[in-house]
């Protein structure tokens, strides 16, 4: 809201249904992606909903016309490949892969592909909007939608919660913006294929500050 503001632009934007579609569309994907790690094992959700790459690119190609490169397919191909290593999900490297609730298993797909439309969405209102328009359009969807599913289970925080929570919420909109704005000069599909660099960042900010060594897998 601040940012928008100190621009002197409209803080509604200009398409404003397409607008309110990325808001419901990315919290709902949200929602799903956050009920599948509850409800799955870390590994396996994690994999899953790193399928979103793969949905963006191919959604772009139907509704944005982006050309799919046989470059972008074979790096999201590796990518995908080398994530299977790093999370070892239990039904490709054998344990309790069957126990996975189905309703849980298509939560995580279903909130990777609506992220995937969600990122066709803003790479579309990239071309008319403000990246920090954008991004508004988010929490202003997400959080009614959120105070309404707090029900009566709310649990007040404690002061070491609220500031991990508010961290949480600056780094996300830092992400957010990052992401938004490479939407506006590459394709969707290469600009979403970039965010398996989480991966390596995880592994690596683990390391450094909770002590977890990567196996061989993981290098």
């Amino acid at each position: 809201y601040v940012d928008v503001k100190r621009k002197r632009i409209s803080l509604l934007g200009n398409n404003r249904p397409l607008l309110m579609l990325r808001g419901a569309v990315g919290t709902l994907a949200l929602v799903c992606v956050y009920y599948s790690v509850t409800h799955m094992p870390l590994a396996e959700a994690t994999v899953l909903q790193y399928l979103h790459p793969i949905f963006t690119a191919i959604l772009a190609t139907f509704f944005l016309k982006e050309r799919l490169q046989w470059s972008l397919v074979i790096s999201i191909g590796f990518s995908f490949i080398g994530l299977l290593l790093v999370a070892r999900p239990a039904w490709l490297f054998g344990g309790i892969g069957t126990d996975i609730a189905s309703f849980a298993l298509m939560a995580a797909v279903l909130g990777a592909f609506g992220s995937g439309v969600a990122y066709v969405i803003v790479r579309k209102l990239s071309q008319t909007e403000d990246p920090s328009v954008i991004v508004f359009y988010f929490p202003m969807v997400a959080l009614p939608f959120s105070l309404v599913l707090l029900g009566d289970d709310f649990v007040l925080p404690t002061m070491e919660a609220c500031s991990l929570l508010f961290l949480v919420g600056i780094f996300t909109q830092v992400g957010q913006i990052g992401l938004t704005k490479s939407m506006q000069t590459e394709p969707a599909g290469r600009a979403t294929a970039f965010s398996y660099l989480q991966v390596v960042f995880s592994a690596l900010l683990g390391w450094l500050v909770f002590s977890e060594v990567p196996d061989i897998w993981v290098w």
